[in-house]
């Protein structure tokens, strides 16, 4: 099994598209032990209650669930444990600098590897409220409508 694997997603973060508005996206890498990057690649993995927060300016995956591997015994580690996501420090400080000033949120989007490496895809989000969302899913239907009679 070679490293071509492209970035095929491992798990992607659905609840985040219905919940924010996705203004920005970057990609950042993700500290591992090597059972955890086993159990990734069996996509045992979920980001859905997951969020990012950035510490003295480190940035840190938190809720991102990623279950133990079967054949881990000792090495396991807790499916629940704060990662620390690899970025360069200035993308760091300007992530830092849009949250604090305009209230936004860091939200995991989806985990894929690329070259072999696991990589999160994180986004810079702002909430939506409940007319939001009404509002996209009325498009997204009008959409879907709009195929069906192009189809026949």
């Amino acid at each position: 099994m070679g490293k071509t694997e492209g970035n095929k997603p491992v798990a992607q973060n659905k609840k985040a598209y219905h919940e924010y508005f996705i203004l920005e996206k970057y990609e950042a890498g993700i500290e591992l032990f090597g059972t955890e990057v086993k159990s990734i690649r069996q996509g045992k993995v979920n980001l859905k209650d997951s969020w990012c927060s950035i510490i003295d300016g480190e940035i840190f995956a938190n809720g991102m669930h990623i279950s133990p591997y079967e054949q881990g015994n000792i090495f396991n580690r807790d499916p629940l444990r704060v990662k620390r996501l690899l970025m360069h420090k200035k993308e760091i400080r300007q992530l830092y600098s849009k949250v604090k000033q305009e209230g936004l949120t860091i939200i995991p989007l989806s985990l894929y590897f690329s070259k072999g490496r696991a990589k999160l895809e994180i986004g810079l989000c702002k909430g939506k409220k409940l007319y939001d969302k009404r509002e996209a899913a009325a498009q997204k239907e009008a959409q879907r409508k709009i195929e069906r009679s192009v189809r026949f």
